[in-house]
């Protein structure tokens, strides 16, 4: 997770992730807003993407998660353009 609050005035968190082919793409994109709808009751004010499968954008104001297919995620490179931004790291809250 990549904090972009102060940079972007749009969103405070990245969220990015990769899959190695477009119905993976979707398969990732489903799941993570399944996930977070049952552990949080949040649905995304917007999606954008899903239908092409390559870079699915979920849209949950405070954080977007990109779900790239793995030759779109390279290709943009979107962790170079934020890499001065700090990486915020995760804690499985299952193991904890």
């Amino acid at each position: 997770m990549i904090e972009v609050g102060p940079i972007l005035a749009i969103t405070e968190y990245f969220v990015i992730t990769s899959a190695a082919n477009r119905r993976l793409v979707r398969a990732v994109a489903d799941e993570i807003e399944a996930k977070v709808r049952e552990a949080s009751g949040r649905s995304p004010l917007r999606v954008e993407g899903a239908r092409e499968q390559q870079w699915v954008l979920i849209d949950y104001g405070d954080i977007v998660v990109h779900v790239f297919s793995d030759e779109t995620r390279s290709f943009y490179e979107i962790e170079r353009l934020y890499r001065d931004a700090p990486i915020v790291d995760w804690v499985d809250q299952q193991r904890v």
